[in-house]
């Protein structure tokens, strides 16, 4: 809750490292306290810190990304969904779920349940060779001073295989390709999250909903 900060990523990808350590310190300090064994994630910045950095700092927990999550609970038919996108979609790999954590398959396989024949494309740039939305190394708070911004190069490149809906699994990339679709004036692609597009097609019983992760 309120006791807790911020991971420190970006801190560290900006060469903040004292801010980072105090920051990871502070929160591993907190989680211990509560005796927190497991973290369910959104942000893949998050997941690869808490995942891979901060046990250098006696901070183990069970990380989990929501798309892995969320994947396991379909699978398992813990949850269930109806109704299919027709609207072209495609998903973009963000950097730290797929090129540092070989997550792939798990955002792929829950649009997939969830998309009409066919309508789930790939960019040209895609899986271990996908193009950076723009925001990773910290430059989520940092302007582009030369070249063409990331994030329009990469919102281009999901309308030359004409998306109409990008989705993502990292809130970072969301609003990078909002901010990009804006720059070229291009009001008829929209961008969510797997999990929004999830919430909007669930089945929800009308008896309470109890939802075991496992």
């Amino acid at each position: 809750g309120k006791e807790e900060k911020c991971c420190g990523d970006s801190a560290r990808r900006l060469g903040n490292e004292y801010a980072f350590q105090m920051l990871a310190m502070e929160n591993i300090e907190i989680l211990n306290e509560y005796n927190i064994k497991k973290i369910i994630t959104q942000c893949p910045h998050c997941y690869n810190t808490l995942k891979n950095e901060y046990p250098h700092f006696d901070g183990n927990y069970k990380v989990i990304h929501h798309t892995e999550l969320i994947f396991n609970l379909l699978k398992a038919r813990k949850i269930k969904i109806k109704g299919k996108i027709d609207n072209i979609m495609c998903y973009h790999d963000s950097c730290y779920l797929g090129r540092y954590n070989d997550i792939y398959e798990e955002p792929r396989n829950i649009l997939k349940s969830l998309s009409a024949n066919g309508n789930l494309k790939e960019m040209e740039l895609n899986h271990n060779k996908s193009f950076c939305c723009g925001a990773g190394g910290g430059r989520m708070w940092l302007e582009e001073t030369i070249g063409k911004r990331i994030n329009i190069m990469r919102a281009e490149q999901s309308l030359e295989i004409g998306a109409e809906l990008v989705a993502t699994a990292c809130p970072y990339c969301l609003t990078m390709f909002e901010d990009g679709f804006k720059d070229k004036n291009v009001e008829n692609v929209s961008t969510k999250d797997i999990a929004e597009l999830v919430a909007e097609h669930l089945i929800v019983n009308s008896k309470k909903l109890i939802v075991n992760s496992g």
